[in-house]
């Protein structure tokens, strides 16, 4: 039996903000792409004033278009629901646009952020996305896999919030250009090293992750799920 990624089958990931798809994942999308997975990106959070500018909300969704164009992204959905202020929206409304976005995407596998992150907004999608994948019914999404986003999942507190500890490995070598090209897409997002948020830690990461199983560049994920 063929399994992760050939089995991938309709792909969503799910960003809580604009960038922390291709930070999390970005090489594995490319390549699940070039494998006949219909890939599809639901980004969560949309910067509201006075808190963002309106020109730099819609200069960071141009940027995604761009690299979701170059890692083979079908469609891009957008929930605009606010950013940095999910905690101040009733659960049971992130709930129900999570389960609209499942309901409507139908994935058969679906990418989150992991659980212990810093940011509380990846936090509270990540158990959102859980409660929409719930197996109530004959469809639902057979694989859920949690990434790590730089900044984010190595800045939380260790033994105090879920450490992450990567269960499963995909090879990026092939597709890594293309997921550091997407990265630099994101202009707004793209800082120097030895910001975390830089093509060269990037890369960095994607060895150190491909050399923990002998490759030459790899993403890590915790695997929530997956039935087969």
């Amino acid at each position: 039996m063929d399994g992760f990624p050939r089995a991938a089958g309709r792909v969503l990931v799910i960003a809580p903000h604009p960038d922390d798809e291709v930070l999390g994942c970005g090489g594995t999308m490319a390549r699940l792409a070039e494998m006949g997975s219909s890939v599809e990106v639901a980004i969560v959070t949309e910067g509201k004033p006075p808190r963002y500018d309106r020109d730099g909300v819609e200069k960071v969704r141009a940027e995604a278009a761009a690299a979701h164009a170059l890692l083979g992204v079908r469609s891009t959905h957008y929930l605009d629901l606010p950013a940095a202020e999910l905690d101040g929206i009733r659960h049971a409304d992130l709930n129900a646009a999570m389960g609209a976005l499942i309901d409507a995407t139908m994935p058969d596998t679906i990418f989150v952020p992991f659980v212990g992150d810093i940011h509380l907004d990846h936090q509270l999608v990540f158990r959102s996305a859980m409660v929409a994948a719930r197996p109530r019914q004959a469809t639902y999404p057979r694989t859920i896999l949690a990434y790590e986003t730089l900044s984010e999942t190595n800045w939380s507190a260790p033994y105090i919030e879920p450490i992450f500890a990567p269960t499963l490995y995909v090879d990026i070598a092939s597709t890594l250009d293309r997921k550091l090209a997407a990265f630099i897409a994101y202009e707004s997002q793209c800082c120097v090293f030895p910001n975390e948020r830089s093509p060269e830690a990037i890369r960095a990461l994607a060895a150190l992750r491909g050399a923990t199983v002998h490759r030459h560049a790899a993403e890590a994920f915790v695997l929530v799920r997956e039935v087969i």
